[in-house]
Order: C-alpha cells, then structure tokens, then sequence
C-alpha cells in the first residue's frame, strides 16, 4: 500500500510539473492585454504623458511614432529590431532604403524607455513600448483606442536586408501591396484599413516626385500645389515635406479615402487603392463611415502586432533600446 501510494504521489507530481511546463509555454507563447498589470501597474500612464508630450511639441511625431510600429512589425515580426542603431560590428535596419532618413521618433522611444526603467526597471520590452506608443499616438490625434496586447520581447538581431524586401514601398502597385501585407499575415481589408494611418503624418518630396510628375490618375491641381515644393529635378528639394492628407495631416479620420475618391492620393501607393482595382469598394465604404473605417483599422493593427512577435524565453527585454543587453 505504501508502496503504491508512493508511486501514485510520484505520477501525480510529474503529471502536475507536466501540466504547468506545458501551460507556461502556452502562455508565454501568447500576447495579452493586462501582460503587465501586475509587474508593471504605471506603464500605461507612464507611456502615455510622455507620447502626449512629444506630439504637443511636434503634432508629426504621432505619425512618426505610429510608423516605427509599422516598420517594425513587417521585418521579421514585431521584436523592435528598427531600434537597434548600427555598430562597428553589427548593421540594422535604420539605414534600410525605407527608414534611411526617413525613420524617425527614436529619441521619443528612448525617452519612453527610461520614465518606463524609472517604474519598472528590466521589465518592459522596446517591442511592447513601441506598440502602446503606437496606440497613444493614434489616440492622441482623435482616433479610436484599443487594449494593446503586450507580452513581446525584444530581438537581438535586425535585418536591413528584410527591411530593404518586406518594408512597401510608396511606389508600389496594388499587388505588391497586398502581397506585402499578405507576408505579414495581413488580409487585403487590413491593407486598405492600415493605409488609412497616412490620413496623419507628412512624406518626402523623393518619395512623391514621381506621382506629381508622371502619374496620370491626380488631380491637376493638386499636383501643381504639390510642384510647388518638389522640383522636377531628383536631389533637388528632396527632404521638403508636403502632408500625406491635404486636409487634416494632424488628425486621425477618414479624410484620406475622401482624398483617393478625389485622386489626390499623395504617394503613388495610396492612390493605388483606388485605381480601378479590388479595393474600390473598400475604400468608398471607410470614405463613407469614420466608424467602419475605426472599428476595421483596430482590428487590423491588433493584428498587424500578432505577427511573429518574441515570447517566453526567446530575445531579451532591452536595458537600453538601441543596443543589445
């Protein structure tokens, strides 16, 4: 009796050990809204008063911020790799053709970063910080909130190479796009819903000089404003900024669907989205509705932030979000 007691002890032990093995690796394997409500209960409000602070001083910085998100998201998952800054011995992704003087907003995440050490030190990733100042962001220009899902750890390898493939391009064509987004484990709904994020933010004259020039499907007035700042000739002006949504580049609406109806898309890429193509009917119904448009843009970047991220054991939780522990 004491013999099989013990042995029944014995399995039971091992049952349990087995059942919490595999139910950790569950969880970790897994992204949730309250990851942080008990290690770290200030992130959110701590997150939030320094992203409010940066787009008070710079109303672009929203849509800068909001692209980082982006640009992480579509290389390898989002593991904070476009945060890595280059060394003697290691390249990122910051000089990628799609970030190089482009990119910006690090020293907002950098500033994040420490009020967040300064609460939690060790705890949070760059990762998840960059998806929650992602949402305060789009929050803060009037555009809907969403429970961030959190639970990323940082990655200790970038790929300026990926970014250089997986990053779409302003001159992209409507299937490149949806096979771009496609990659990412995006459906062609959630492409034309997250394009939508350029009704904030402004683009580089070289990354529209082409449209203005050479496009046929523009507005002719609006391409003649646009010509205004961005001369003809390439290295010439390329830096000056014109804003991705003539109307309102500060606030978060569906003012840019309202823009491609018009053609008065900006980059080529937008326009594509109403072109003739698969996703005219989308982009007619969010011109139509702020709230289809709301409700299908969280959705798809909640989403978009599912895509490969790092969990459990894998990469690090980041002291500094430039360079690896």
């Amino acid at each position: 009796m004491a013999a099989s007691s013990s042995s029944f002890v014995a399995v039971l032990i091992s049952t349990l050990a087995f059942f919490f093995f595999f139910s950790g690796s569950v969880v970790n394997a897994q992204l949730s809204t309250n990851y942080y409500s008990k290690s770290c209960p200030k992130l959110f409000s701590t997150v939030k008063s320094t992203v409010q602070s940066a787009i008070s001083k710079e109303a672009r910085m929203g849509a800068s911020l909001l692209r980082l998100f982006f640009h992480d998201c579509f290389v390898n998952g989002c593991d904070g790799s476009i945060l890595l800054d280059d060394t003697s011995n290691f390249i990122g992704e910051k000089n990628a053709a799609p970030n190089r003087n482009s990119a910006r907003g690090f020293n907002v995440i950098d500033n994040i970063k420490s009020a967040v050490e300064n609460v939690c030190p060790g705890v949070v990733s760059c990762a998840d910080i960059l998806a929650i100042a992602a949402r305060d962001s789009v929050v803060t220009l009037g555009g809907p909130n969403w429970n961030a899902k959190l639970g990323r750890r940082d990655a200790r390898t970038a790929s300026q190479a990926a970014a250089n493939n997986s990053i779409p391009r302003p001159t992209s064509n409507l299937n490149q796009l949806i096979s771009s987004f496609s990659n990412a484990g995006l459906s062609t709904r959630d492409m034309v819903a997250l394009s939508g994020s350029h009704t904030i933010g402004q683009a580089r004259c070289t990354n529209f000089r082409a449209r203005i020039y050479k496009d046929t499907n523009i507005d002719n007035s609006f391409a003649q404003t646009r010509r205004s700042n961005c001369p003809r000739t390439t290295n010439s002006g390329d830096n000056n900024l014109a804003p991705l949504d003539i109307q309102t580049s500060t606030g978060f609406d569906n003012n840019y669907y309202k823009n491609l109806l018009q053609k008065r898309g900006l980059l080529h890429s937008d326009q594509e989205l109403f072109n003739g193509g698969s996703t005219n009917s989308i982009v007619r119904s969010y011109s139509n509705s702020q709230s289809s448009f709301n409700s299908d843009f969280v959705a798809a970047i909640i989403k978009m932030g599912d895509n490969k991220p790092l969990t459990g054991s894998k990469g690090e939780i980041r002291k500094n979000c430039r360079k690896i522990n």
